[in-house]
């Protein structure tokens, strides 16, 4: 393969999570055992240090209809709040404002654009989850973003937003120059996206999954809005998902790189997180956990306890199907999302059940929804004091 971002092909091979199933792929009961497996390995670009994944699960396969509902958790709708509220700051008050949404899901994240008069508009691939954005009253396309789409909006916006979608991207360059064609020659663009480094620090192994295509440090992205005319000038780090980093990105050349984004890239440097040594020994820490975290379960099950998971999030699958853990020591996975209800996760088949439809909590709740940790704590206070043992594979 070539470099998804600067088609270089000195590509290594970095960390190998086996064969797994599309980890959105939650299946009714009787399709278990059906679900196509695809590799699911993570290699680095030696020209330009990024990691990304060497197969591409094709986006109609992933994107075209899911599961996955950005209102469901408090925190991340708070957290989308802040993002709106942060790039408001930054446009002129004496205009009409405008915001489009790529990947909009549910339009969480333009709702709270809306409450600020901005004039909005989502681009979601998803047919359910459009279907629910239109609904509640957020104007919402029904179809994957790219040249093409750009073509047919034909108008440009002051803000365009891209949350948990950019490093989605299988028509990368396509969708990066449609970006720019749309942004207006003042214009913002918001990358929101899981920083790697994070997730090296983190352990977050689990947040490596088909979807992600793209493991992004600023550096690295950095490199490919070069290629399209971008730049980013501002960023900050915000506590969402174990770690998500939100860049303010600008036509080339329009707006100076600020203070706090020289930092950032200073301590990216002096870090090392783009260089391959820290990617082998975040694998050696990742094989650790495994032998940690299922010597854990099977203690569990030998002393009697009952295991829940807690929350059925994407990511969960890639931790599961990782381990070999299913239903001989998690029984169920606990959700909130009322469209996984009554389904199976994929690969490892354990059952979701809808959290207020339990009759009694487990011994153990093993969390997957670990980048919840906050809210999930004060959510279940009471059944910590009764005894409720939350155990927490990635603590971020």
């Amino acid at each position: 393969m070539i470099c998804r971002i600067c088609d270089g092909t000195n590509l290594e091979p970095v960390l190998d999570l086996g064969e797994q199933p599309w980890c959105n792929h939650f299946l009714k009961p009787e399709e278990a055992g059906t679900e196509p497996r695809y590799p699911l390995r993570l290699v680095y670009c030696h020209a330009c240090g990024t990691a990304q994944l060497d197969y591409t699960v094709k986006k109609e396969v992933m994107f075209a209809d899911h599961t996955y509902l950005s209102g469901v958790t408090k925190s991340l709708s708070d957290h989308f709040k802040r993002v709106a509220i942060e790039v408001d700051t930054r446009i002129n008050d004496g205009q009409r404002k405008c915001v489009l949404d790529i990947g909009s899901n549910d339009g969480t994240q333009l709702k709270h654009f809306q409450s600020l008069g901005y004039d909005v508009l989502g681009v979601e691939s998803s047919t359910t989850t459009a279907a629910i954005a239109n609904e509640a009253g957020v104007p919402t396309h029904n179809t994957f973003f790219n040249g093409g789409t750009a073509k047919q909006l034909g108008r440009t916006f002051d803000v365009i937003n891209a949350a948990g979608v950019f490093f989605h991207l299988e028509e990368l360059h396509d969708v990066t120059d449609a970006v720019r064609e749309c942004l207006r020659p003042d214009g913002t663009f918001v990358v929101q996206f899981l920083y790697m480094k994070k997730i090296v620090d983190n352990l977050a192994f689990d947040q490596i999954y088909h979807e992600h295509l793209l493991y992004y440090n600023l550096r690295n992205l950095n490199a490919l809005l070069a290629r399209h005319g971008l730049a980013i000038h501002d960023c900050y780090l915000a506590p969402i998902h174990g770690g998500s980093m939100i860049a303010f990105a600008s036509h080339t050349g329009t707006r100076k790189s600020s203070a706090r984004l020289k930092e950032y890239l200073a301590a990216e440097d002096a870090s090392g997180c783009n260089e391959i040594a820290t990617y082998h020994r975040f694998a050696r820490r990742v094989r650790g956990v495994k032998t940690r975290d299922v010597d854990f379960l099977d203690g569990a099950a030998q002393r009697g306890q009952s295991v829940y998971g807690l929350g059925a999030p994407v990511k969960g699958n890639t931790l599961l199907n990782y381990f070999g853990v299913g239903r001989e020591r998690i029984s169920c996975l606990v959700e909130k999302n009322r469209l996984r209800n009554g389904l199976v996760s994929p690969g490892m088949h354990i059952p979701v059940v809808m959290e207020d439809e339990l009759e009694s909590p487990p011994d153990i709740y093993y969390v997957l929804a670990w980048n919840f940790k906050n809210e999930i704590i004060a959510n279940n206070q009471h059944l910590i004091e009764r005894g409720v043992q939350f155990y927490f594979p990635v603590d971020a």
